[in-house]
């Protein structure tokens, strides 16, 4: 894990909890600072703003450039960051689920153990949706994911 990614997983870390005001909105002022990071306005889905928000605030920790593209789209980042693509995940990576027809869905990985990812995700809830309510601890099996 490198510095960046140690920082960004810190700082997802420390969003665990918070929640869209009110639920099911894609919207509060935690929300919006996320979405803002990547140039949309409330109402929108948030996973991958939220994983940007978390580089980004890491990458100025550590006075580096962000190497994420400004993106709100999961299937859009891991289409123009194919050169950040791994294919064993670790601490600090970045998972992409596909859902088809253009769904995604993304988190970070805080560990794993054997086949399970244990992850930090923006936009999902204890039931593990994709267009959930809030920031929060995961699992999910690497069968699942697309790429990291």
């Amino acid at each position: 894990m490198t510095l960046l990614q140690k920082v960004a997983l810190q700082k997802a870390i420390s969003q665990i909890g918070v929640e869209e005001i009110p639920r099911g909105s894609n919207a509060g002022p935690a929300v919006e600072k996320y979405l803002k990071s990547v140039g949309l306005g409330k109402g929108y889905s948030w996973c991958m703003a939220f994983i940007y928000w978390a580089t980004k605030e890491a990458s100025i920790e550590v006075g580096v450039l962000n190497p994420l593209s400004k993106t709100g789209g999961v299937l859009d980042m891991y289409n123009k960051c194919k050169t950040l693509r791994v294919t064993t995940p670790q601490p600090g990576d970045i998972f992409i689920m596909d859902y088809g027809k253009g769904m995604g869905h993304t988190g970070i990985v805080e560990k794993v153990v054997g086949t399970t990812l244990h992850t930090i995700e923006g936009n999902t809830n204890d039931e593990g949706s994709r267009e959930g309510f809030e920031v929060c601890r995961r699992k999910r099996q690497t069968k699942t994911i697309k790429g990291y």
